[in-house]
């Protein structure tokens, strides 16, 4: 679904993403983690088209990305970032409803697709009890679960997450992270999820990829990368990595 090759950018006057390359494959789900300025969010950006490619390849389903038209990325891929912000008091069922345009011509009314796909995508986030507030009225955890309808309302092949859950407590965190495992793994759905949270990301990432400096310090499995020696390298910090009986997964004690 997704390949980078060599990949560098940045800002002006600053390379962020120093040649980094990897592949996504299509259903997978992925964890993108490091400290901060490792280029976790800068990654998404170029991904998304946001911030310019200078050096490096971008393709999307076999696509280059610098030669795809606005709509035709929106089909594939849907984004949702941590701080997404409306200044205007749309109600939170039209910010849903945004969702839908790529699929829409100009002028077109809302079609039962449409509406089923946004009442779908509400319902699983749950977020329809939200449908008639204003969005400049509501919570950031509650506006994350508005935010994160629209995108799957958008009903794209890939997803990809920037700190999407951070605004949201465990409750939810964890309901929104079940729901994309559901879509993950019965309907194909392809997640690249930037994280912080080391032990929410293990819970459900199947493969994680750890940025350091710009750079992809490590890449694999979840059960293969997630190694004290790994997350030691990563974080400079001592660690003890615990395998968790009840979940069959590991989970992470950062240590002072």
């Amino acid at each position: 679904m997704i390949r980078v090759e060599n990949l560098r950018c940045g800002y002006p006057g600053h390379d962020v993403l120093q040649g980094i390359s990897f592949r996504v494959g299509r259903g997978e789900f992925i964890g993108v983690l490091g400290p901060n300025g490792a280029g976790k969010t800068t990654l998404l950006l170029a991904l998304t088209g946001i911030l310019p490619v200078p050096e490096g390849t971008v393709e999307i389903d076999g696509m280059p990305l610098d030669e795809m038209k606005t709509r035709d990325l929106a089909l594939r891929v849907a984004a949702v970032s941590q701080d997404a912000e409306v200044r205007l008091p749309f109600a939170c069922e039209e910010i849903v409803r945004m969702g839908r345009y790529p699929h829409q011509k100009r002028w077109q009314m809302d079609s039962a697709e449409d509406r089923e796909a946004v009442e779908k995508a509400m319902r699983a986030t749950d977020s329809l009890v939200l449908a008639g507030r204003p969005v400049t009225g509501i919570s950031g955890g509650e506006r994350q679960r508005v935010f994160m309808a629209r995108a799957l309302a958008q009903e794209a092949s890939v997803l990809l997450l920037d700190e999407a859950t951070s605004a949201m407590d465990i409750h939810r965190k964890m309901q929104a992270f079940r729901v994309l495992d559901r879509l993950n793994r019965e309907e194909g759905l392809t997640v690249l999820a930037v994280m912080h949270d080391v032990n929410l990301a293990a819970l459900f990432c199947r493969r994680m990829i750890f940025l350091k400096e710009g750079r992809v310090e490590a890449d694999g499995p979840t059960v293969a990368v997630l190694a004290p020696e790994v997350l030691e390298a990563v974080y400079q910090t001592r660690v003890l990595v615990q395998e968790v009986a009840d979940t069959g997964k590991r989970q992470v004690v950062f240590l002072p």
